[in-house]
């Protein structure tokens, strides 16, 4: 099964030595995005809302670029630096994926990259997209 790996200028940059997305077979593996503004690259202002929404178009973005949408998302990884912005992250989460909802897991860590309060992973599945 070859790799293909996956780049937008409608998401952050790497910031590191991996990529931004692979997509193997039907499988796209996003990797963790902070509230990076894929233009400046700098974090954008505000709270745990404004991280929360930059952090999900960063993700709908490499969904776009990977030929699929946040609906093919099947199982995100949420890193959070305060468990209390849990509730706030839920709703926001809600208007993304309006009923069709991915597995996923909520993690409470002691600090991220560039201080972020919230970095989010996903797993697509583009089975049904070919």
């Amino acid at each position: 099964m070859a790799r293909k790996i996956i780049q937008t200028d409608q998401a952050p940059a790497a910031i590191g030595p991996y990529a931004q997305a692979v997509r193997a077979g039907d499988l796209v593996f996003v990797s963790g995005q902070i509230p990076l503004d894929p233009v400046t690259m700098e974090m954008v202002d505000g709270g745990i809302e404004e991280q929360t929404r930059r952090v999900f178009d960063n993700l709908q973005a490499l969904c776009l670029a990977s030929d699929g949408g946040l609906e093919d998302v099947c199982k995100m990884t949420i890193y959070l630096t305060d468990l209390s912005h849990f509730a706030t992250v839920n709703a926001i989460m809600a208007e993304y994926f309006e009923g069709s909802t991915p597995a996923r897991a909520a993690i409470g860590v002691n600090e991220l990259p560039r201080s972020a309060l919230v970095e989010i992973e996903a797993i697509l599945s583009l089975a049904d997209r070919d």
